[in-house]
């Protein structure tokens, strides 16, 4: 891997967040779109350009558990199932965890909780890191394709003017495991 293409990458991707643009991003199983999610406009673009209705909701997805503080209500969480969650983090496991008050709704959509994940992808862990907060993450596929697991296949579905972080997606050939923290409840097998 030749990283100082990757680092490049990096510092590209990351000007693409402050510009507010929608980027896509190697995870664990397959290739995210992201973008700033205290960014309405980019959250916008991210929902307009995946095709995906905002009732869904999103998921953000972190280099460590304080990143997520300011958008998970933390204190609603018990100790055990705080050491649940951290059990499988970093990791690809997504916690459906109740959300702040002030979370805005264009990443809850209609529930009151949010999705969140400490990812142990490395260029995810750096991402994050150097963007100082979490970023939205959604599989990167239009409606009714295949998640893309390539660079090559991000270019096929989205286009060449997509910002993407070059690297290779994890081993996992599921998308991400997603439970309730409070109830341990798997809404979708990973």
């Amino acid at each position: 891997m030749n990283k100082q293409k990757n680092s490049s990458d990096l510092s590209d991707v990351l000007r693409a967040l402050q510009q507010e643009e929608v980027i896509a991003y190697p995870t664990e199983a397959v290739f995210g779109l992201g973008c700033d999610p205290d960014s309405e406009k980019a959250v916008n673009a991210l929902l307009a350009l995946k095709q995906r209705p905002w009732q869904k909701g999103l998921i953000l997805i972190a280099a460590n558990y304080e990143q997520l503080k300011p958008y998970v209500n933390d204190a609603a969480l018990s100790d055990a199932q705080r050491e649940a969650i951290f059990s499988v983090w970093p990791g690809p496991v997504t916690w459906v965890i109740p959300a702040r008050p002030e979370t805005p709704r264009w990443l809850t959509g209609s529930f009151d909780s949010l999705a969140v994940r400490v990812s142990d992808h490395p260029l995810v862990q750096q991402l994050c890191a150097q963007y100082g907060k979490p970023v939205v993450s959604t599989s990167a596929n239009l409606s009714g394709q295949e998640p893309c697991r390539t660079t090559d296949e991000i270019r096929i579905q989205f286009g060449s003017s997509l910002p993407v972080l070059t690297g290779q997606v994890g081993g996992r050939l599921n998308p991400s495991e997603i439970r309730d923290a409070l109830t341990g409840k798997q809404f979708r097998q990973g």
